[in-house]
């Protein structure tokens, strides 16, 4: 079952990246709240303060939209990338560091780098270590701050959800939060547990940091459209319903298997997307409780 589950992401992760044809992504950007910008292309999404001191940026996709992404940005600011935030270590949301080093100072969670040097294997995928170039340069393990353009832009790293280096950013005059991928609207989300993260987890991020977003606060997902705090709330207690009802499973002696030929999770059919189904999620919920986390 463990394979199954890592085929279907290995597949969904291929055609999220290594088989796109970049030449048809436009980079699609969108003002969201005083010096912030929200950029759309191709993988996560990209946000960025600008401001006389110059910009800071949050994630960068993929390495081939980098000439594309720099494009985006010089219409909305002649200033340079000087601050680089990684939110997590997938490729398609550190892609693009290598060619947005010729400027910026990358920073990330120390686990970010770890894993961006480590590299990874996944079946049949395999994530070469990355370049020098493309590592962050620098590392924290709670949190930094930022003070450009008139706000601290502050990167905080959570408990380990969507992997072990996730790192939510607040621009906090602006009053607009970058989640990362522990809130995304294409469905049920992808939780690696190979690098780290936990469902379980996931929620305990999200508990922890409601508390610090204002409840006007504009929402930046790691995928998807812009959101409020109503949708991150919403998303996080859907989450509890889906752990809880898996449990419920576990404790009653029944395999990964009979939830899944029960339809465990026919009420939550509106985040069946084309990316994580609901049978390979109950399989992520199932091992992440059955860990010794």
């Amino acid at each position: 079952m463990k394979r199954l589950w890592l085929a279907t992401i290995v597949l969904s992760f291929g055609a999220l990246g290594q088989q796109r044809d970049y030449g048809k992504v436009e980079i699609k950007a969108t003002r969201v709240a005083g010096s912030v910008w929200m950029l759309q292309g191709a993988g996560g999404n990209i946000a960025v303060s600008v401001g006389d001191d110059g910009v800071v940026m949050v994630d960068d996709e993929f390495a081939p939209l980098v000439p594309k992404i720099k494009a985006a940005l010089a219409k909305i600011s002649q200033k340079p990338v000087r601050f680089l935030i990684n939110t997590h270590w997938h490729f398609d949301h550190v892609g693009g560091n290598a060619g947005m080093a010729d400027t910026a100072a990358i920073l990330a969670h120390e686990n970010v780098r770890k894993r961006m040097q480590a590299g990874a294997k996944i079946l049949d995928m395999t994530i070469a270590p990355a370049e020098p170039r493309a590592l962050p340069v620098v590392t924290y393990q709670h949190d930094v701050s930022i003070w450009l353009n008139g706000e601290p832009v502050r990167a905080l790293h959570v408990a380990p959800g969507h992997t072990d280096g996730d790192t939510i950013v607040f621009f906090t005059r602006s009053n607009v939060v970058h989640m990362g991928d522990d809130f995304v609207t294409y469905g049920f989300p992808f939780v690696d547990l190979d690098s780290g993260g936990s469902v379980r987890g996931m929620i305990a991020a999200i508990d922890e940091v409601l508390p610090q977003i204002p409840p006007d606060a504009k929402i930046i997902p790691g995928h998807g459209p812009l959101s409020t705090v109503a949708d991150v709330k919403k998303f996080r207690g859907t989450l509890d319903e889906i752990v809880a009802l898996v449990a419920r499973g576990l404790k009653s002696g029944k395999t990964v298997e009979q939830m899944q030929k029960e339809k465990l999770l026919a009420p939550y059919a509106s985040w069946n997307g084309e990316f994580v189904k609901a049978d390979d999620f109950i399989a992520t919920v199932a091992r992440d409780l059955q860990s010794k986390k």
